[in-house]
């Protein structure tokens, strides 16, 4: 991985956005602001999420593509399927 410690960076702050909505519950906050840091959350996490794929395609698949044949359609098939599920 080419940033990896961007990346942990990344999920640490995940990491304690989902604590703090853990706490939110446990004491009863006003449930739109609970819904406000899921919101953040989840969006902390997409960046993650997104920061991955465009390792995975600058890398894998690009030297994939490079060599071709089968390894080449299975990494695109990969990413194809990949990026799908960050869709949904």
């Amino acid at each position: 991985m080419e940033h990896k410690e961007d990346l942990l960076k990344r999920l640490r702050r995940a990491e304690g956005q989902v604590r703090g909505v853990h706490r939110m519950v446990d004491e009863d906050a006003y449930c739109i602001d609970i819904l406000t840091q899921v919101s953040a959350a989840t969006k902390a996490l997409e960046r993650v999420a997104l920061a991955l794929l465009d390792d995975h395609l600058r890398h894998c698949v690009a030297s994939a593509a490079a060599d071709g044949g089968a390894e080449a359609a299975e990494k695109l098939h990969e990413a194809s399927q990949a990026i799908a599920r960050l869709m949904r």
